[in-house]
């Protein structure tokens, strides 16, 4: 299923997983600011557009988990699905060194065009699709970048982020240290934010949940990608058996 603001792949299949995207797309419709926010070609390619490889590898360990995935169609520059309403970074205007002049002089009546155009069908997409599922599980996935500018290079090759409900998480974490890769205990980000994605459709419901971080620069291209959906799909399966969940 395909709509503007989000896209749903694998919609009929019968698996418990609900894989999410939330930053899939770095796109800019053509009706906020005729496409184009500004900001040089390069930026648009940088991570502060989009997390970089996250999409290939949602959609990759939804088909082996033979579950949906849910991606956004908008980059997080135009409204960030995965902040809550009144996060003050769900519009950002200055993001790792770089103005986003498209949203310079966005207002209050900008700001709420965005969220009934594409915040708002992104979350209820959400929603529903959770719905279709028999006892849901909530599985995010997200990209980080190695280096923020003037910032050390950050180790970890993936981080696992938990809120208040760290059943299905922290034996995950656990599985993934037992790999002997370097992984980040709720970082490189803190773990949980009110009203953010997570909050919304899995902790506020009582949903078993977790949410993936892998450094950009292990799945920049399909190789790594695949690696790493063969790396994490076999894990995720055994944990969620393993938990009882």
């Amino acid at each position: 299923m395909s709509h503007p603001a989000y896209e749903i792949i694998g919609q009929d299949r019968p698996g418990r997983w609900i894989i999410s995207c939330d930053h899939a797309s770095n796109h800019v419709p053509d009706w906020v600011s005729g496409g184009d926010l500004g900001l040089p070609a390069e930026d648009m390619q940088r991570h502060i557009a989009y997390d970089i490889g996250a999409a290939a590898v949602a959609t990759g360990l939804a088909a082996a988990l033979d579950s949906p995935a849910l991606l956004s169609r908008f980059s997080r520059l135009v409204i960030d699905p995965n902040r809550g309403e009144r996060d003050p970074t769900l519009l950002m205007q200055l993001n790792d060194g770089s103005i986003i002049p498209g949203n310079r002089f966005a207002d209050a009546s900008e700001k709420a065009r965005r969220l009934e155009k594409l915040y708002h069908p992104y979350h209820a997409a959400y929603a529903a699709l959770a719905q279709t599922r028999d006892r849901p599980v909530i599985c995010a996935i997200h990209s980080f970048t190695r280096q923020y500018k003037g910032r050390a290079p950050r180790p970890w090759e993936v981080g696992v982020l938990y809120g208040p409900d760290p059943r299905l998480a922290k034996p995950f974490l656990q599985a993934c240290i037992a790999q002997g890769w370097c992984v980040g205990d709720n970082q490189p980000y803190q773990g949980h934010f009110p009203d953010d994605a997570v909050d919304k459709h899995a902790l506020q419901k009582g949903r078993p949940n977790l949410l993936i971080e892998i450094r950009q620069d292990l799945i920049q291209d399909q190789t790594g990608q695949a690696l790493w959906v063969n790396r994490l799909a076999p894990i995720l399966t055994a944990v969620l058996a393993e938990t009882g969940l």
